[in-house]
C-alpha cells in the first residue's frame, strides 16, 4: 500500500518492491519483499524467498529478469541479480538472525522451524530458501543512481 502512494521510502531499505515479469502471462507483477542484507557501498539489496525456488517472483526472474526496483528512496530500472548459493546464503541467514532476533524468531515460528541456529536441522532449512541479490545495472544505470529519487508512472 506504501508504495502505491508513493511513500515506499518510509521503509527505508528493510524492504523492497519487486517489480518482474509473470513467467506465463506476460504481465508486470510487484512483490514486496523484507531485505535480509543492505550493502550501500554497492548498492546491493539481498531477500530471502521462504518457499525456495517454488516462490512465483523467483520462477518469473529465471525467466526474465527483474523490471525495476524499489529500495528507500533508490529505483532501478532493469537491476541485475544473482541467486546465492548454499553457503552465501546461509551466512546472510546467519548475519540477519544475529542482527535481528526477534523478526527472526517470528518469521521461522510461521515458517515452522525451530530456533537452534546449528546443527542438520539448520542446514536442512538454510537448503530449502533461496537467497537472491539485486544490485543496479552497469549498463543502464547513471553514475549518480545513488542519489536518485523514484521516477514518476
Amino acid at each position: 500500500m506504501l508504495y502505491r502512494l508513493r511513500m515506499g521510502w518510509l521503509l527505508g531499505s528493510r524492504f523492497l518492491l519487486l517489480r518482474h515479469t509473470g513467467r506465463r502471462s506476460g504481465r508486470t507483477r510487484q512483490t514486496v519483499l523484507e531485505v535480509v542484507s543492505y550493502d550501500r557501498s554497492i548498492p546491493e539489496a539481498i531477500v530471502i524467498a521462504a518457499w525456495g525456488d517454488r516462490a512465483q517472483w523467483v520462477r518469473n526472474l529465471k525467466v526474465a529478469p527483474a523490471v525495476s526496483i524499489h529500495v528507500g528512496r533508490l529505483h532501478w530500472t532493469a537491476p541485475e541479480h544473482r541467486i546465492l548459493g548454499p553457503k552465501q546464503a546461509a551466512e546472510v541467514i546467519t548475519a540477519y538472525r544475529r542482527e535481528h532476533p526477534v523478526a527472526s524468531r517470528l518469521i521461522g515460528k510461521f515458517l515452522g522451524w525451530r530456533h537452534d541456529a546449528t546443527g542438520p536441522a539448520y542446514e536442512q532449512f538454510v537448503q530449502t530458501l533461496c537467497a537472491v541479490a539485486f544490485r543496479p545495472s552497469t549498463l543502464t544505470q547513471p553514475p549518480s543512481f545513488q542519489a536518485s529519487r523514484p521516477t514518476s508512472r
